[in-house]
């Protein structure tokens, strides 16, 4: 909702600027996207190996 607000601002200020950028929006998602995925696919590959080495350690502590 902020980011739809600080949009309409722009419109009023600078309303050329504004279009340029709900039109470039899309594609600079779609440039951003293998990044997001490689970040959630390193995030999972971590949490693996900490799951890993801290697992013996989790069967061992008293409930």
């Amino acid at each position: 909702m902020l980011t739809f607000l600080l949009w309409l601002i722009l419109l009023v200020l600078c309303w050329p600027i504004a279009i340029i950028a709900i039109i470039l929006y899309p594609f600079i998602w779609l440039l951003l996207l293998p990044f997001r995925l490689l970040g959630f696919a390193v995030e999972l590959s971590f949490d693996l190996i900490r799951n890993i080495i801290l697992f013996p350690f989790r069967i061992l502590s008293p409930k």
